[in-house]
């Protein structure tokens, strides 16, 4: 690390499922890394908080904010308290290793060792982050699986669709009901525009009702479970 006054972002961020598991507070996190900073006599600019957001993307407000005054120059030395607070993915962990690089600026990160200032702390980098993007992958395949489970067994998760009822918590095809999703699609098929068909169910007053929308209409027909469709199941939901 060069002689120059040191300028520190301290980025923290946490999930909610981090404050499940760890009770991992943006408050513990900052009163550690300003002692941190303090320790390294990094002069802290700013701290940038990001709460309740996953790190598989970059797409943080406080995370961008940070990164802006990375590339003009207004902080020199990003400080984490673990390299899986800024990023855990393999991409992004590159994306942000070019960007500091072609700053002039540094990563520090206060639990494992993962840093910029050598060719080991580099390495450890992305080690850490590999480690932390195999996990959400895994995590991922676990909840995919778990649904597909229960897609398969009619236990299909979210609101209740028109067309359908729960029993015992079970999807069900909805025979008091059904005819109405059917027939938006055969008034489709024959030609006409979502509004028609939302103008002709007001007209109707389908099911006691004068607020049928094109939007609605338009909802209805890209619904994947009316056309058979959910996640990784298929089937004819209407036989």
């Amino acid at each position: 690390m060069n002689e120059e006054k040191r300028i520190a972002g301290i980025y923290i961020r946490v999930s909610t499922l981090d404050q499940a598991r760890e009770g991992f507070s943006l408050g513990e996190q900052e009163a550690r890394l300003k002692d941190f900073c303090k320790a390294k006599q990094y002069e802290v600019y700013k701290v940038y908080a990001d709460e309740g957001i996953s790190a598989k993307n970059d797409k943080r407000p406080a995370y961008q904010s940070m990164m802006n005054d990375v590339k003009n120059g207004t902080i020199n030395v990003i400080v984490a308290f673990k390299m899986d607070r800024l990023t855990r993915s393999v991409y992004d962990v590159e994306k942000l290793m070019k960007i500091v690089k072609e700053a002039g600026c540094d990563i520090d990160c206060l639990a494992d060792e993962s840093n910029t200032t050598t060719s080991n702390g580099r390495m450890v980098m992305r080690i850490m982050t590999s480690v932390s993007q195999n996990e959400i992958e895994k995590c991922s395949e676990r909840t995919k699986l778990g649904m597909v489970g229960a897609i398969k067994a009619g236990h299909i998760p979210n609101r209740t669709p028109l067309g359908f009822k729960r029993d015992n918590k079970k999807l069900v095809v909805d025979p008091l009901t059904k005819d109405v999703v059917v027939r938006v699609f055969d008034l489709y098929l024959e030609g006409k525009s979502h509004q028609t068909i939302a103008n002709i169910y007001n007209q109707e007053k389908v099911l006691g009702k004068t607020n049928w929308y094109d939007s609605t209409i338009q909802k209805i027909l890209s619904n994947e479970l009316y056309k058979g469709d959910f996640v990784n199941g298929r089937w004819n939901v209407w036989d």
